[in-house]
């Protein structure tokens, strides 16, 4: 395969690779249930104080200004919520955002890319892909597996410049119904969905790719 070849589909990989892991943020963010069910496993309205159908309004206003593209503020509508926490909520929203222009924009270049190499039978691309995109979840993995809340820790300081995720439940009594073992599930899931998108490319170049890329390479 020619330099520039390479070189393409690299890049593309990365491409692809990137947007297979903001598709998953942005799934599991958008996948309720999973917050539901552990309502019920996690005993979170004991722990909270609260009713289950409060517990579910509450998270679904923070779910549905975390999907929003607009500026409008996070309002709870029983839940009390300090200038730290607002801001600390608008910073999570900015993260999310950069995971919403990155799976769209992945998913325009990743199309245009995948149709352009379809048409010349070229399918390097997802065998490298399916290699990136289960090294990253396999690194996690590990991490998350030896040492949750230190991953947890970690993230939040890589992420933010601030301590403002670090609630007091007196005045952002959010916290309670956001317990550290949710987030847990929700990175497992992440990581899920990432891990069969990498499955998928990969069976895809083993049907499509494989046998053809050989048979190229006896021409050459």
């Amino acid at each position: 395969m020619k330099k520039n070849n390479v070189l393409f589909h690299t890049a593309l990989s990365l491409i692809l690779t990137l947007t297979i892991i903001s598709v998953s943020v942005m799934l599991t963010l958008a996948f309720r249930p999973l917050y539901y069910l552990d309502v019920g496993l996690l005993d979170i309205s004991e722990q909270s104080g609260y009713t289950e159908e409060e517990i579910r309004e509450n998270y679904d206003v923070l779910i549905d200004y975390n999907l929003s593209f607009g500026e409008e503020e996070l309002e709870f509508p029983t839940l009390a919520m300090s200038e730290s926490g607002r801001i600390h909520f608008e910073e999570v929203k900015d993260i999310f955002n950069l995971f919403k222009y990155m799976a769209l924009g992945g998913v325009i270049f990743s199309a245009a890319g995948i149709l352009f190499c379809s048409r010349r039978r070229e399918y390097r691309y997802l065998g490298l892909t399916s290699i990136l995109a289960v090294a990253l979840p396999a690194v996690i993995g590990i991490l998350v597996a030896l040492n949750w809340d230190w991953a947890f820790v970690t993230f939040h300081h890589i992420a933010f410049d601030n301590d403002y995720w670090l609630f007091d439940s007196t005045t952002d009594p959010v916290i309670t119904i956001l317990p550290d073992t949710f987030f847990l599930h929700c990175a497992v899931m992440i990581l899920g969905c990432v891990v069969l998108g990498s499955v998928i490319c990969g069976l895809v170049y083993r049907k499509k790719g494989a046998g053809y890329h050989k048979n190229t390479e006896r021409r050459m």
